[in-house]
């Protein structure tokens, strides 16, 4: 089974490309994990950085992302290859092909007028 589950957040705003003639959208996705040094006791902090793709109506959902949110993704790890046009050596990259996003940033706070009403905005439940 190839699965992968992150939580992190985003490097950057979403960018839209096109190949092939198919548009799909990229996320530059940051997440973070710690451990403690046995010899200093002090704990060590590393970030990794994960390429995401995101294609057909989620990438619709994907490009309105922008730097600093905080979304859970789910997909597979996918591996390809390219020829660098300057060096004209090949390289393996691993990606993320996306096929659920969640977002997880909090809702900005309601003003009062607006706690009152408890109906859902089908808008919000849409996204």
């Amino acid at each position: 089974m190839n699965k992968v589950n992150l939580i992190g957040f985003l490097g950057g705003n979403a960018e839209v490309h096109t190949a092939n003639n198919r548009s799909f959208t990229t996320l530059s996705l940051a997440t973070k994990s710690s451990y403690k040094d046995k010899k200093s006791g002090q704990y060590v902090s590393h970030t990794e950085w994960h390429r995401c793709v995101v294609f057909g109506k989620l990438s619709e959902f994907a490009k309105t992302l922008t730097k600093g949110a905080h979304v859970q993704v789910e997909g597979e790890l996918r591996s390809r290859e390219y020829t660098s046009k300057k060096a004209d050596a090949k390289h393996r990259i691993w990606e993320i092909r996306v096929n659920s996003i969640l977002k997880l940033d909090r809702a900005e706070k309601a003003g009062p007028e607006e706690q009152e009403d408890d109906a859902p905005n089908p808008e919000e439940e849409a996204a």
